[in-house]
């Protein structure tokens, strides 16, 4: 697609959720000014807002990966808390590159529930980020990041939306970079710091609470992962699994 003397990128958006909706509301609203199309919709159960959207300013919304895959024209493919893990031949789908919103600092926190294993490994600062998407899980080369201190004592339901607010300002900060290919690439693996990995279900076990344990690593594991709409943190007394409420 031609406007004047340039060529105008075509931008398939993948995400859910609260900074999803933000990120993609933003993609659509600059789409003019900075020169792109939005092509295409990728999300989930949790992206109805989005969907609502994407129809609203009539955008294609792709039921699946594999209809990815069909798109002949993607020039880019931005990611922000989409629910799969994209493999090497949904990378190859983007001409330029596939970019992702990582709401946690890399490479100190790849992976999942980043913020409760934050709390509980008493972090000071924590962060989020912008890089290059490949098939190591936010393994890519950073673009840009956002990193500030965490607040004594917080629960991981704060820690989120502090997160939230600096991933908002993160991307509506470097978006015409990513666009425009100007922006500046930094390898994980030279920045000097320690590389940790979480799966999905990691946090099952940091929901055990050991009755034993010190009052201090009680407190850390229940502000780490007692969340609102979620499984909250556990004991277990003669073989019943008895789960914590907070009033």
């Amino acid at each position: 697609m031609q406007v004047g003397s340039k060529t105008m990128k075509n931008v398939v958006f993948m995400g859910s959720k609260e900074i999803g909706l933000f990120c993609f509301d933003y993609l659509i609203k600059t789409a003019k000014v900075l020169n792109y199309n939005v092509l295409g919709l990728l999300t989930n159960s949790r992206g109805m807002e989005l969907k609502a959207i994407a129809e609203q300013n009539s955008i294609r919304i792709l039921d699946n990966l594999k209809e990815y895959l069909m798109l002949k024209d993607v020039d880019i493919c931005i990611s922000v808390q989409y629910h799969k893990i994209l493999k090497k031949n949904h990378l190859a789908v983007a001409k330029i590159n596939s970019f992702n919103l990582h709401m946690a600092p890399i490479p100190e926190y790849r992976g999942c529930n980043q913020f409760s294993f934050a709390i509980y490994n008493q972090e000071k600062e924590f962060g989020t980020s912008l890089h290059i998407m490949e098939a190591k899980i936010d393994g890519g080369k950073l673009i840009a990041e956002k990193r500030f201190k965490i607040p004594n004592r917080i629960w991981v339901e704060d820690l989120l939306h502090l997160t939230i607010e600096h991933s908002k300002e993160l991307f509506t900060e470097n978006l015409k970079s990513i666009i425009d290919n100007t922006f500046k690439l930094q390898n994980q693996n030279l920045l000097g710091r320690q590389e940790r990995y979480y799966a999905r279900n990691d946090i099952n076990h940091l929901k055990i609470i050991d009755l034993n344990s010190s009052k201090d690593e009680i407190e850390r594991k229940i502000r780490a992962t007692y969340m609102p709409g979620f499984d909250t943190p556990y004991f277990i007394i003669d073989n019943k699994k008895i789960n914590l409420t907070i009033t």
